[in-house]
């Protein structure tokens, strides 16, 4: 199965947030949407992730403020993503490998979709 096929039955609506928001802002978003991560864009590119494993590592091992940081301080900025051509076997392969939960998928520099390992299990 490709990945434009999988998106097709499990949703291309992608939650963002802009790097300039507060970290707080992010995770309160992340929270009413009871999602892991959220994909940042700046000026309708994507420039960056940022999720749970970040806010834990970034913020809270580091005593700094979630109301203080700003998105792109703790954001990961080069993100692991793929197409909507690619097999969906070789994303699960490379989620596991990278040890990653999250992954964007770009048509050329367009941001289409997010898949999360879960639903790559549940569907193959």
């Amino acid at each position: 199965m490709r990945v434009k096929k999988l998106l097709d039955s499990i949703g291309r609506d992608v939650d963002t947030v802009s790097p300039d928001e507060t970290v707080f802002d992010a995770l309160a978003l992340m929270a009413e949407k009871e999602i892991g991560a959220l994909v940042v864009v700046e000026k309708g590119k994507m420039v960056g992730i940022l999720s749970e494993r970040d806010y834990a590592r970034k913020i809270i091992l580091k005593g700094k403020s979630s109301k203080k940081t700003r998105v792109r301080e703790i954001m990961t900025s080069e993100v692991i993503h793929v197409g909507p051509d690619q097999k969906v076997g070789k994303c699960l392969s490379l989620m596991t490998k990278k040890r990653i939960r999250h992954m964007p998928v770009l048509d050329k520099d367009r941001l289409v979709g997010l898949l999360t390992i879960e639903e790559i299990r549940g569907k193959i």
